[in-house]
This record gives C-alpha cells, sequence and structure tokens, in this order.
C-alpha cells in the first residue's frame, strides 16, 4: 500500500526482493526439471509426517535455496517447510521463510498451479516477498513502502466496497460459512491448489477474498503477506489481526485475504463464522 517506512529498512528490503526473486526463478528451474505437464512427476515421491506428500524436487529446491541464501544472507534465520526447525531462529531479528513448492500435490500430479514462495521477515513482519509459479511463468513481488508487481507490472487489489456478490476462492465449506455469517451470496471461485497462489490472486484482483483453514503455516503466506499488503489488501486471522512470523508456532487458525475496502464487513463476518478457528 506504499506505507511510509524508514529509508534503511525500505532499501534493506528492495535489496532482498532483488535476490530473493533471482533465487525463486532459479530454484523454480531446479523444479521444472521434474514436472510433467498433465502428468506424473519424474520425481520420487515421499509421504511426511501427518500424511502430505513430498518430492526429491522440493528437496532439492530446498538446498539450493538454503546454499544460496544462505550465502546471500549470512546470520539470519532460516524457516523452511523442508528443513528441521532451528529455534535460534527465535533470536534473530531477520528470518527467510520458504516453501520450496507451494502446492506439491499438484506439482507431482502436472498440475501448473504450484510456486516457490520466499518471504523476507524484520522484526516479525515481512519487508520483501515472492511467488514465483514456474510452469506459469508467473513472478509476484513486493518490497515494503515499494508496491506490488506481477511480472514487472504494478497490480492492486479490488476496491469493491460491498461483500455482497463477491469472487472467494478458498474451501467451499468456508465461503459458505462467511456467506451465512454475512447473510449474502458468494460466488465460489474454482479451486487453487497453491495457497500462496490463491492469495496472490486476491492482490492482482483476480480473487475478491481469498480464505485459507486453519492449518496453514508460515512459509505457505509470509511470501503473499507482503505482496497483499502493498496491493493494498489485508491478511487477517478470525480475529481481524494481522500475522507475525518468527514465533515458536509455525500454524496459524482461519485466515482471510481481501481489499482493504472490505474490511468492515469481512471481519465482522469472519469473527461470527470462524471465531473458533482463530488460534
Amino acid at each position: 500500500m506504499n506505507t511510509p517506512v524508514d529509508a534503511g529498512i525500505r532499501d534493506r528490503a528492495l535489496a532482498a526482493l532483488e535476490e530473493i526473486t533471482d533465487a525463486a526463478r532459479r530454484a523454480g528451474e531446479v523444479a521444472l526439471r521434474d514436472f510433467r505437464w498433465g502428468g506424473k512427476t519424474s520425481a520420487q515421491v515421499h509421504t511426511k509426517y501427518g500424511g502430505s506428500p513430498v518430492t526429491t524436487a522440493d528437496l532439492a529446491v530446498d538446498r539450493y535455496l538454503r546454499e544460496r541464501l544462505g550465502a546471500a544472507f549470512p546470520g539470519d534465520g532460516w524457516l523452511s517447510e523442508e528443513t528441521a526447525d532451528d529455534l535460534s531462529r527465535l533470536e534473530m531479528a531477520n528470518l527467510l521463510v520458504v516453501d520450496p513448492i507451494d502446492g506439491t500435490r499438484a506439482f507431482l500430479t502436472g498440475d501448473p498451479r504450484w510456486a516457490v514462495s520466499i518471504a523476507y521477515i524484520h522484526d516479525g513482519r515481512p519487508i520483501a516477498g515472492v511467488v514465483h509459479a514456474p510452469a506459469l511463468g508467473q513472478t509476484y513481488q513486493a518490497a515494503i513502502g515499494c508496491g506490488a508487481r506481477l511480472d514487472g507490472a504494478p497490480i492492486h487489489a479490488t476496491r469493491r466496497p460491498a461483500l455482497e456478490g463477491a469472487l472467494v476462492g478458498g474451501p467451499r465449506s468456508m465461503v459458505g460459512a462467511l456467506a451465512k455469517a454475512a447473510r449474502i451470496e458468494l460466488a465460489a471461485a474454482p479451486r487453487i491448489p497453491s495457497l500462496a497462489l490463491r492469495l496472490v490472486r486476491v492482490a492482482d484482483g483476480g480473487l475478491d477474498v481469498g480464505l485459507a483453514s486453519a492449518s496453514a503455516n508460515d512459509w505457505d503466506v509470509a511470501g503473499a503477506d507482503i505482496i497483499l499488503s502493498e496491493a493494498g489488501a489485508l491478511l487477517i486471522d478470525a480475529r481481524g489481526q494481522i500475522l507475525h512470523y518468527n514465533r515458536q508456532s509455525m500454524r496459524h487458525g482461519a485466515l482471510l485475504a481481501f481489499g482493504v475496502d472490505l474490511a468492515p464487513t469481512v471481519i465482522k463476518a469472519a469473527r461470527a463464522a470462524f471465531g473458533d478457528r482463530a488460534a
């Protein structure tokens, strides 16, 4: 939202954005080696604790990014879906938050709607972020105070003031609950398997509202968070609070993304519909 920021923080964010954007694009090239349009990935597939899939492509991208970004940002913390968590990150002011392949299930079945997501966190909030969709050839990026862009062109969330008739992306049960709480009709968008891509579609105006169930982790949303903020949108929990990162727990409750003009209506409806899923 082009919020006035300290010049030193803005310069740090811009420098970080340049580095993480190039890293995300090159990481995407690593992942594409095993991606097969409309077919099963050539990568090996395993099941992680909790039942979610992980491929050798996820792990290869994670290794590449950790080596490159570790060299580019020495002394900063690291948090990735595919790396064992090191809680020493809690003592650091700056943190890289990485999802090597957001939307692994899409990746392994040949659906192009997956992304490499990277955020640079300063004092608990993202100041730079990139969501790169290699198979779609799309790169969303933002640095604090500098606006958001898609493939270099400025983007902005929708400015609609009324929730009635809004196009909403997310679990159908959540769309229905939000509509019921607001006592209105909402249009449910086709499912977008990558949560990061679902959220940035709010940033570019493709969706009016994006929803996430109470299971998202920092790496799923941090990269999109700053892109939303700089595009005139909010990402909040069911209590109406913005998110903070680099906590001991990486998991969030139900989340909502939307243009700022919808804030009063959405926050009221969210508290009624998902208040018990805020923690």
